[in-house]
């Protein structure tokens, strides 16, 4: 069991973004950030976010706190699967619209909606 530091997470996630064709992240203006806190919606834990902001640009946040209260008994091994995973779904996000579309969003609607209704 392990409960990654900051640093440790930090060194992870830029590894798993390290392998990510640069062409891919041209137009992520605000890059991959990391916040310490961890973010919910409502009894969700939220691991990463892609932002379009007219001022600040397209940026993905990584949210520490969500990974550390979800897997904090977990292995880093688990720890690593989770962060490639997280990047990978942020970078859909980004990708798609780019594309202008947001198939990703939908399906993740429809997750939560047959959560909250089954």
């Amino acid at each position: 069991m392990a409960r990654l530091s900051l640093e440790e997470f930090a060194r992870i996630l830029e590894e798993a973004v390290e392998r990510i064709p640069p062409r891919f992240c041209q137009s992520l203006t605000g890059g991959f950030n990391i916040q310490e806190e961890s973010r919910r919606d409502g009894e969700y834990y939220i691991l990463g976010e892609y932002i379009e902001d007219d001022q600040l640009g397209c940026f993905i946040v990584f949210y520490y706190g969500s990974f550390v209260d979800l897997l904090a008994e977990e292995t880093e091994e688990v720890w690593k699967e989770e962060i490639q995973d997280t990047v990978l779904h942020e970078m859909q996000h980004h990708l798609e619209s780019l594309a202008g579309r947001d198939d990703l969003a939908r399906q993740e609607l429809e997750e939560l909606a047959r959560a909250l209704y089954p």
